[in-house]
């Protein structure tokens, strides 16, 4: 027979790592872009976007670690051209999708990407996760479901919607890269070719997707400049604390990143239904129970006579 670990809530997030905390910093973060980005549709192309938006990035983490590139091993350049592909197919369908969609729907479909991470981790490593990571998931990816809040029965996917689902299959895959290449390799090495070559096949992109360059505007600076800096910060927080959080508790923290997408969106004049307030809870009470464990009972010793 077995038994749930009993661990108040207080105790949960006591035992929360340093990683972790600064990983639920970067996620609120990263679900505040999401906005920034649909208003800069408006005057770019979504490759060139991209790729502006990562050149940035990675001349402004390359400005205080050029030194460091000296030493890039092939393995280093490797895992970085691995990441940095899955981050351009991610970003840049999420961007082209967002021409057509909402940024908030932007947000809720690009967590699907939740419960593929578990998925990919266990078709690509082998590695199956355990009871209460898999309801964790369970749970994260229902309360997904709830805060993109279907208005009808019909389950009818446009365009934009469809780009966005296999964006976030290809972030899913960023996240197993990053776990998978962590601990081998410089962190800031790795993250400015990762960021470097997703802005170059961004550029790349624009050729076959008949993409122009767009005139130049002050909005598209600002938002460029702003988002690349966004951008540095979280690709090399990824990747630094990786090293020692797993997979799967990654992606149920990213996992609050619609909901922060959410409140920004409230700002801005968008209004959660009832039923997405209900989805973000669930998304909280995922990372929570990812954290309880199964345990056996000790079998009693038997008596001496």
């Amino acid at each position: 027979m077995s038994a749930i670990k009993k661990s108040s809530i207080s105790t949960i997030f006591l035992k929360i790592k340093p990683q972790e905390a600064v990983l639920i910093l970067i996620t609120m973060l990263w679900g505040c872009t999401f906005l920034a980005v649909h208003h800069a549709m408006s005057v770019s192309g979504p490759f060139f976007f991209v790729g502006l938006r990562f050149a940035t990035a990675t001349g402004v983490l390359g400005l205080f670690s050029w030194r460091l590139l000296s030493n890039t091993t092939w393995y280093e350049l490797k895992a970085g051209m691995f990441i940095g592909t899955a981050i351009m197919l991610g970003y840049g369908l999420q961007t082209v999708g967002m021409q057509t969609i909402s940024s908030s729907q932007s947000a809720f479909i690009t967590a699907l990407y939740v419960p593929m991470v578990p998925l990919l981790q266990w078709l690509v490593l082998g590695r199956l996760p355990g009871l209460m990571s898999w309801l964790g998931v369970l749970l994260a990816f229902s309360g997904l479901i709830l805060l993109a809040g279907p208005s009808n029965s019909v389950i009818a996917f446009s365009t934009g919607e469809i780009l966005t689902v296999i964006g976030a299959l290809a972030i899913a895959a960023e996240v197993i890269l990053i776990s998978v290449f962590a601990g081998k390799v410089n962190v800031r090495r790795v993250t400015i070719i990762q960021l470097a070559t997703a802005s170059l096949l961004s550029f790349m992109m624009m050729m076959p997707t008949g993409e122009s360059i767009p005139a130049f505007s002050s909005q598209l600076l600002y938002s460029a400049v702003g988002l690349g800096i966004a951008s540095a910060l979280i690709q090399l927080t990824m990747n630094w604390a990786q090293r020692s959080v797993s997979p799967t508790r990654a992606t149920l923290i990213y996992a609050g990143e619609p909901v922060w997408a959410g409140i920004v969106g409230r700002i801005a004049g968008e209004r959660l239904p009832g039923m997405a307030l209900i989805g973000a809870v669930l998304i909280v009470l995922g990372v929570i129970v990812s954290e309880l464990r199964i345990r056996n009972k000790p079998k009693p010793e038997a008596l001496v006579e």
